[in-house]
């Protein structure tokens, strides 16, 4: 069913991103997946724009403010994680060792989030919803699917998140040392070994759309201007995917999964 009204406390809610060049993010996903752009007005700083599919929420887009800027953050996608409450999941979260990046905070009459970072320096955001229950559309082309954390010390990670979230991180039926992050029935993501990651990149967290064809829609990427780090590439049984990064640089992951048997 690829329409979603809730999203279980633990599981992936929403997905932003935060970009030097709205105009021009709005453009190339509004090609590259579909979607269709809905600005709304942020105060004197300009617009929020809701990225829809099938006219339900996808994910959404955001100009960085100077401060962002000047603190060096480049432009990423966050995710965000469904929770009871906010405030009581940072104080957990800090307790457990992590840094609270921005404490909890009212966004309109949508719902409350924090931004915290975990204990091996990953961001992530946790969302409290309200009016704004995240993303309602799943399962089709063009909606997030799969998330992976890339970090040098997966120990550490299992322990801060089986604490936070009540995940079940456990290694998979091959010998390939990569995690399965498993939110109550539902696998949502892993934690791929820390010798395949990229020791230059800071801890964080990858987000993974799903596409029909990973191969055209990563050449469609290219030609829209991203740059491909990775892929495409098949793992036999589970899809085939690559990573790239937009004109902005933010990097995504395109994920075509292999067919059911």
């Amino acid at each position: 069913m690829p329409n979603i009204d809730t999203h279980a406390p633990g599981s992936f809610c929403w997905i932003e991103l935060a970009t030097t060049d709205q105009a021009a993010a709005k453009t190339f996903y509004s090609s590259l997946f579909g979607w269709k752009p809905n600005d709304f007005p942020m105060g004197p700083d300009g617009s929020h724009t809701i990225f829809q599919l099938e006219g339900r929420d996808a994910g959404a887009a955001f100009g960085m403010n100077a401060a962002m800027r000047s603190q060096g953050v480049p432009p990423h996608w966050a995710l965000y994680v469904a929770v009871a409450s906010a405030d009581d999941m940072a104080a957990k979260a800090g307790a457990a060792g992590a840094q609270i990046l921005m404490h909890p905070v009212d966004v309109g009459d949508f719902g409350r989030m924090a931004v915290l970072k975990d204990t091996t320096g990953a961001p992530i955001n946790i969302w409290q919803s309200s009016n704004h229950h995240g993303t309602t559309i799943t399962g089709v082309p063009g909606t997030l699917c799969w998330a992976d954390l890339s970090t040098p010390d997966a120990a550490g990670a299992t322990q801060f998140y089986k604490t936070l979230f009540g995940w079940e991180i456990m290694p998979g039926q091959d010998n390939s040392g990569y995690l399965h992050i498993k939110n109550g029935e539902h696998f949502i993501g892993g934690i791929p070994p820390a010798a395949q990651r990229n020791p230059n990149a800071p801890p964080h967290w990858l987000a993974y759309f799903h596409v029909a064809d990973c191969d055209a829609t990563t050449t469609k990427a290219k030609e829209l201007g991203a740059t491909v780090y990775m892929g495409p590439m098949t793992l036999e049984g589970v899809g085939r995917w690559s990573v790239v990064a937009d004109p902005q640089g933010a990097v995504l992951a395109l994920f075509q999964p292999a067919p059911h048997q």
